[in-house]
């Protein structure tokens, strides 16, 4: 239990006001003192549900599924205080991602029935567990543009993205105001899951209330306002965006909604939740939103609305001055140099959706549905790094293996649980009785976790310094 939450009487006083009748107060006071259950999205890039929890089925964990997404369980674990859930071999694999449950409802009602998937926006998406779960329904093909304004939150961003696998994304570092006049009409689907003022946050957070007041809420509407907005110009006509939030008073939920409708009029349709999942009538609204009270489905507090565009709107003009774009479209030749490099050095076969482009000795894989959008909007990082170009070839790169490789490449190794360890550690592997020569495909239970060099019989280390590990790591 957590007694000591701290929760603002004005904040009560509000739910007190909006909660439908069917709930009940005290439920709601006594659910938000107790702390979130645990859950776990299972990362399909890298492998199935099926093969996971086979894989698992010898840890003390329980899995119970979460209703509204096929790939989400709640977890408890024997072990939790031996090994942390992010040290965990599988974890650090990318074959799961620690999502909060409600968060995974978004995505789920964005994906359902819509297989417009081409260029999708996620307008403010660090950490990335909305992100990568989009990635793994897109399967890593067409384009995902993820939207992040604050630049500290950029690097874990990629961090994960990187982790698990995904190489259909590039990344901006803006306010999410600006795609509507910069990029307007140009994507298929759009996530907006807005700041917020966290109301729903508070049982994974104890300090979530801390700063929170009935004042600070109209400030965030007002932002997410814009931001809905310029969400709106920047979806394609017919096309479906899903606006959410992690909290529960109507100034940052109903009214937002309400006020895109004002602003756009026929325009805009509220497509109802009704059948997201088994229960979900349970926290419908009258508009066919979702408004999730913690006590419900024993989760976080949420807000979900789904929107369909019907046509055209106006979008603010804006003049552009980008500078020059500093990556060039790779030849015929070096295309074919690059693709048959990668084949023969590791057995990858480059996907036929991406596009090779080239920055000085840099060789970059970039999604070839953003082609359109490059020069119209500037992006931080686009796709992944494929190599690095040197006198005798190409040195492949930590992120190119972790997204492209499967495991049963022939230059494969499969390390044993110490060795494992030790490579997590940064250090180099001693395989017994074996030598080799040239980079090898490093795996941990058949699961790739990085690329190495042989020094005649000996691995060296080829892990981002940044992803070493020294402490807690999984029990053997």
């Amino acid at each position: 239990m957590h007694p000591n939450i701290h929760i603002p009487e004005a904040f009560i006083e509000q739910i007190r006001q909006i909660m439908p009748e069917h709930l009940n107060m005290d439920e709601f006071i006594a659910c938000c003192k107790t702390p979130l259950r645990r859950s776990i999205r299972v990362n399909t890039l890298k492998i199935s549900v099926e093969d996971f929890l086979a894989r698992v089925a010898d840890k003390d964990w329980t899995l119970t599924p979460v209703p509204w997404c096929d790939t989400g369980f709640w977890i408890e674990r024997e072990d939790e205080d031996t090994v942390s859930l992010g040290n965990t071999a599988e974890h650090m694999a990318g074959l799961f991602y620690i999502q909060e449950a409600s968060s995974m409802m978004p995505v789920t009602a964005l994906l359902k029935d819509n297989d417009a998937l081409d260029c999708v926006l996620d307008m403010a998406s660090a950490p990335g567990s909305k992100t990568t779960q989009i990635a793994s329904a897109m399967e890593n093909r067409g384009a995902l543009v993820a939207n992040e304004l604050a630049a500290s939150r950029i690097k874990v961003l990629h961090s994960n993205l990187q982790r698990c696998g995904v190489h259909n994304t590039s990344l901006t570092h803006f306010d999410g105001c600006v795609f509507g006049g910069w990029a307007p009409e140009s994507f298929d689907s759009i996530l907006l899951d807005a700041p917020c003022s966290g109301e729903g946050a508070i049982r994974k957070d104890d300090d979530a209330m801390e700063n929170w007041s009935l004042a600070s809420v109209e400030e965030i509407a007002s932002v997410q306002r814009d931001l809905i907005v310029s969400a709106f110009q920047a979806l394609k006509p017919g096309g479906v965006m899903v606006y959410s939030t992690c909290t529960l008073n109507l100034s940052e939920n109903q009214q937002v909604c309400h006020f895109l409708k004002d602003t756009f009029g026929d325009a805009v349709e509220f497509e109802p939740l009704t059948h997201l999942f088994d229960g979900a009538e349970q926290a419908l609204t009258d508009d066919g939103f979702l408004h999730v009270y913690p006590q419900i489905f024993d989760s976080e507090g949420f807000f979900v609305a789904r929107i369909r565009k019907h046509h055209s709107v106006e979008s603010p003009k804006v003049k552009k001055r980008l500078g020059k774009f500093p990556f060039n479209l790779a030849n015929a030749k070096d295309q074919q140099y690059i693709t048959s490099g990668i084949k023969a050095d590791l057995d990858i076969s480059l996907p036929d959706d991406k596009d090779i482009w080239i920055r000085d000795k840099e060789v970059w894989l970039f999604p070839s549905q953003l082609r359109n959008l490059i020069g119209e909007i500037r992006f931080q990082r686009i796709g992944i790094k494929l190599a690095e170009q040197h006198k005798k070839g190409y040195r492949w790169q930590h992120e190119a293996i972790m997204s492209l490789a499967k495991g049963n490449e022939k230059v494969a190794l499969d390390l044993t649980s110490e060795q494992a360890k030790e490579w997590f550690m940064g250090r180099d592997i001693r395989p017994e009785s074996l030598s080799g020569k040239g980079e090898i495909i490093v795996t941990y239970r058949d699961y790739p976790i990085g690329i190495g060099k042989w020094v005649s019989n000996r691995i060296k280390n080829g892990l981002p310094r940044e992803l070493v590990r020294d402490t807690n790591l999984f029990d053997i």
